[in-house]
């Protein structure tokens, strides 16, 4: 174990041997550090933060503190964090708001500096959040999505597997799976492509998909018609999941604004 002499780690907490501290990093009780995992100086981890291993934290992280919720009452909720996760500098990922609930970040995803994740949000993996993205409470974010720098993502959205958000975009309404959420507030600019091909998406899946985001989010039919009409022509795995997904929508799914 490398603890660097100005490190503070309460007795209570549960450092693997592997891991490393850096400078003037602070660990307290209720927080479990996996193995191999690194921490650069000034780094804080708190709560009933539970983390496996390989994980990277740059300096200034502070990763599960209280949940910024006004009900908070000051119960001991909990966040767990997967294997092998970047945390660069000042990302903060916080804790949930109740006990029913936690907050989940999985493994291979890459949180860049001032990124932020709220409360009782599950994140999957392989996702990267670029600089400065702020994720509100209760999202959920699929795999291998692209959040580009100074997004805005409102409480309980959803986000599909494979979608990206361009630069500066905000939702408060779902982002179906494969969709490019583009400039503005709740607008979808097509597909992402590029994406899906390096996903190894085949042409005809990649086609499927196309056809079915066309005619589910660029027409005015009604959707929940739509929807049957194409999930009982037996569409590919990936056109279901799109088709799936957006079905069971709650807060309703951006609409199409762009070039498809």
């Amino acid at each position: 174990m490398k603890i660097h002499p100005t490190a503070i780690i309460d007795p209570k907490a549960d450092v693997h041997e592997t891991a490393s501290v850096g400078p003037y990093s602070v660990i307290d009780a209720g927080v479990t550090l996996g193995p191999d995992c690194t921490l650069a100086p000034h780094v804080h981890l708190t709560g009933q933060t539970t983390i496996g291993r390989g994980n990277r934290f740059h300096t200034g992280a502070v990763i599960g503190d209280a949940p910024q919720d006004v009900k908070y009452g000051g119960a001991p909720t909990r966040l767990r964090i997967g294997e092998e996760n970047t945390f660069r500098e000042h990302v903060t990922i916080h804790r949930s708001n109740t006990p029913d609930e936690d907050t989940i970040i999985g493994s291979h995803n890459f949180f860049m500096a001032h990124s932020h994740v709220g409360h009782n949000s599950v994140i999957g993996d392989h996702n990267t959040f670029a600089n400065g993205a702020l994720i509100a409470g209760h999202v959920q974010i699929g795999d291998r999505t692209f959040i580009s720098g100074n997004c805005l993502v409102h409480q309980f959205v959803r986000i599909g597997s494979l979608a990206m958000m361009q630069g500066g975009a905000a939702v408060s309404q779902d982002i179906p799976p494969f969709a490019m959420a583009g400039n503005g507030l709740n607008r979808l600019a097509g597909l992402n492509t590029v994406g899906l091909r390096r996903a190894g998406f085949t042409l005809k899946e990649r086609q499927e998909v196309k056809a079915v985001y066309q005619r589910l989010l660029m027409t005015h039919e009604l959707r929940t018609k739509v929807i049957v009409k194409l999930l009982d022509a037996s569409p590919g795995v990936h056109a279901r999941a799109l088709l799936e997904f957006v079905a069971v929508s709650r807060r309703g799914v951006c609409r199409h604004g762009g070039r498809a």
